[in-house]
């Protein structure tokens, strides 16, 4: 992929972007292979054929800090300096996404938002977050230091949706410190729909604001496909989704007579897995009301539990599933275990620690392109 940005020096973010697509997804397959063979030593899992993405146009969610002044804004990145370099031609983006960069812009320059200027520590608008979902329509956030823009952004909503006329959900997001996180706690939603619908084939999952999902839809669909199938080859009637955030893989395993159970932190992600069981209930999918969904940490609700289910699918953070949990299911007898992973690092040590668990499957996810990371699934059965 070329890109003008890389070329001159103003956004070095795509670190292999020099590098064949090919030959970066060989060379994260042979560190995946590694890293498991370490963590798992003597296992032979078989290697799926990686699943490939886009080269260009694959990211679905833009994490765009503003800069610049208000008659002059950017968004993009920040340089060295904290200075702005605006990248609303970003290929990775599809085009419905780049389209609203320029028509955000305005808006800044309209409803009067100044951009945060971090080395002055001064300003308001600090990031503009937008999520394109496969129907096309737009969730936008506006990630600011106070309330003091609200009236406006209300104000001047009718002018962004009608040159935006894919908006589903807006909200401000407050972020009031000075610090490197892209989002606050707290979310104002601006417009009548609260959760943009992520529709995936049979499953539609409903995403809110502040709700994790993965930023290239493609893969995720087709990670949610290949677990699916993993559960479904032992058909077991019971199937535990730990991390189950907005119930993508717990709703793609619903089967008749089949109990799922989603366990997440988040009450926004579990009350959008809720209203997506709800949803497939009501369209008649069969063993959509065996789904239930948890609010709870995955670890303390798990080892709580007086029997484990027939498969558990985990999906933990880069951190990993960790000592506890690891240790909890290398003692709890469950026959089979899904692994989706972001940190291979991780994944190896929590298999060292899980050695009657032996990985059998495993494939990588070409998750995001161009950079050292990547997405694997591995399945783990009792030997």
């Amino acid at each position: 992929m070329r890109c003008d940005y890389y070329d001159s020096g103003r956004c070095r973010s795509c670190t292999l972007i020099e590098t064949p697509h090919a030959v970066q997804v060989a060379d994260k397959q042979a560190g995946l292979e590694r890293l498991v063979a370490q963590g798992a030593p003597g296992a032979r899992p078989e290697w799926l054929p990686p699943l490939l993405s886009a080269e260009s146009g694959f990211r679905t969610k833009a994490k765009m800090v503003v800069a610049g002044s208000v008659d002059a804004p950017t968004i993009g990145i920040l340089d060295p300096a904290g200075r702005g370099v605006d990248l609303r031609g970003c290929p990775l983006y599809p085009e419905p996404l780049s389209a609203s960069f320029p028509v955000l812009a305005e808006l800044i320059t309209r409803a009067r938002l100044e951009p945060y200027d971090v080395p002055e520590r001064r300003g308001e608008l600090k990031h503009v977050i937008v999520t394109l979902a496969p129907s096309g329509d737009l969730m936008v956030r506006f990630v600011m230091r106070s309330t003091e823009a609200h009236a406006r952004l209300v104000k001047h909503l009718p002018w962004l949706r009608e040159r935006l006329p894919a908006l589903a959900v807006a909200t401000l997001n407050v972020l009031p410190e000075h610090k490197a996180v892209t989002e606050g706690e707290r979310e104002i939603v601006l417009t009548e729909r609260a959760s943009l619908t992520m529709e995936l084939g049979a499953v539609a999952l409903h995403l809110r604001p502040q709700s994790f999902f993965q930023t290239n839809t493609a893969i995720a669909r087709d990670l949610y496909a290949q677990v699916a199938g993993w559960v479904d080859e032992s058909a077991p009637a019971t199937v535990w989704d730990l991390y189950c955030g907005v119930g993508g893989f717990a709703l793609h395993c619903v089967r008749e007579g089949r109990r799922v159970t989603g366990v997440e932190a988040s009450e926004q992600a579990v009350a959008s897995a809720r209203l997506s069981a709800a949803e497939m209930d009501d369209a008649g999918v069969a063993g959509a009301d065996g789904a239930t969904f948890v609010v709870g940490d995955a670890v303390a609700w798990a080892t709580s539990q007086p029997a484990v289910a027939d498969v558990v699918v985990v999906n933990p953070p880069r951190r990993g599933i960790g000592v506890e949990l690891a240790a909890w299911l290398e003692a709890s007898g469950v026959s089979r275990v899904v692994y989706s992973s972001c940190n291979a690092v991780t994944l190896a040590r929590d298999l060292a620690a899980m050695p009657s668990l032996v990985p059998v499957r495993g494939r990588l996810l070409d998750m995001f392109p161009h950079t050292t990371h990547y997405e694997a699934v591995v399945l783990l059965q009792r030997r």
